[in-house]
């Protein structure tokens, strides 16, 4: 089912971490925090949404990692009731799309609560300050391939953030399959 996460809370303090990742290391947000600030996208292995922009996260993060923006991407879907998100099938994932960023396991689903993430893809690019700047979308795609001269606007967020400390006031929520929560 698709959701649309809420609109950017400027400067939203971004909550702390300590995670397993894919590559065997535990990260927390300071580890990855780089000196020009911070993005978390929250994913899963299985979402369509996701395997349709998966290319152009690894290619914005390439970029944004050269401007001195650290990034990870956490996976909170409840793999019990969805095999596909296990934290093995993680590792595969990261391999097979070369991820150059840590792939974070929240099994638990607190640090998803935390920061109050909706979907998959779902977007936090904070500043140097690690307050929240950018709560938009990777650009104009949707659930398809996007065409090669859409706009990249969470590139282009960050890439504000990053020179700037500030995001842009305009921004598009993503969207994407809903968090898929343990039952209560």
């Amino acid at each position: 089912m698709a959701a649309t996460p809420p609109v950017c809370e400027f400067d939203w303090p971004a909550p702390d971490f300590r995670l397993p990742a894919t590559d065997g290391n535990t990260y927390s947000r300071d580890d990855i925090a780089g000196p020009k600030g911070l993005l978390v996208v929250f994913i899963c292995n299985h979402c369509p949404y996701v395997k349709a922009v998966i290319d152009r996260i690894v290619r914005d993060a390439h970029e944004l990692q050269e401007l001195g923006v650290g990034v990870c991407a956490i996976c909170a879907n409840d793999a019990a009731a969805y095999p596909d998100d296990s934290f093995e099938k993680m590792a595969l994932f990261a391999a097979e799309y070369e991820l150059p960023f840590p792939y974070l396991h929240d099994e638990s689903q607190a640090v998803a609560r935390a920061y109050g993430a909706v979907c998959t893809p779902d977007f936090f690019g904070f500043n140097a300050d690690l307050g929240l700047q950018y709560r938009g979308r990777l650009d104009a795609s949707g659930a398809r391939p996007g065409a090669e001269d859409l706009r990249r606007e969470l590139y282009e967020a960050m890439a504000q953030v990053a020179d700037t400390g500030r995001g842009p006031a305009e921004q598009t929520p993503s969207m994407g399959c809903s968090i898929k929560w343990k039952a209560a």
